[in-house]
């Protein structure tokens, strides 16, 4: 199975959408994987936290990266706003501190549809923004035999429905596989047929 099953993936451009938890950089790095052309991540110099290109390498070049640091979320949402508006990056993806008051984000959809370019924020649990096309909560599976499977969940969707999905990334494809919840895949006892 592949990403074509999963409904609102890959991310409507022209549109900015959210990712929250503990795997919202893996799918961020996955949209950017499925795109061609420069990804811009901005974040706030303050932070810790910062993209590894070696750690992009397995989603995509990370020649492709271009790496943005603003003082604060209001320079930031100002270069995501210009950013997106141009529109020669295809993606740009903002690393968001506090929640977007309405008008923020309503900017940033207006910016990225006159663009038509895709806007990706990663936020923290309840920080979602009223204009946000998609929300999505990613967290990672464990399971012993495989360290890349997530849960995929789509909490909000204004176009759509919602649903959850478990994944996995399939680097040396570049593809993301839909799996099986464990105890639901062919052959496991009690499974269906």
């Amino acid at each position: 199975m592949t990403q074509r099953q999963i409904p609102s993936f890959p991310l409507r451009s022209g549109r900015v959408h959210e990712a929250t938890g503990p795997a919202a950089p893996a799918f961020a790095a996955i949209c950017a994987a499925q795109g061609q052309g420069p990804v811009l991540w901005i974040r706030e110099s303050w932070r810790p936290e910062m993209p590894n290109p070696l750690g992009l390498l397995a989603f995509f070049d990370p020649a492709r990266l271009l790496l943005a640091q603003a003082k604060d979320q209001t320079d930031m949402l100002a270069v995501a706003e210009e950013s997106l508006r141009d529109g020669a990056v295809p993606l740009v993806i903002v690393a968001i501190s506090r929640p977007l008051d309405l008008r923020e984000g309503r900017r940033l959809q207006l910016a990225a549809k006159a663009g038509r370019a895709t806007g990706l924020c990663l936020i923290g649990e309840g920080m979602g923004s009223n204009a946000a096309e998609t929300r999505w909560s990613c967290s990672p599976v464990a399971e012993e035999t495989d360290s890349t499977r997530m849960r995929w969940e789509i909490i909000k969707n204004k176009t759509g429905t919602i649903g959850s999905w478990d994944v996995r990334w399939d680097h040396a494809s570049r593809r993301v596989h839909v799996v099986s919840p464990v105890g639901k895949r062919p052959g496991a006892e009690g499974a269906p047929d």
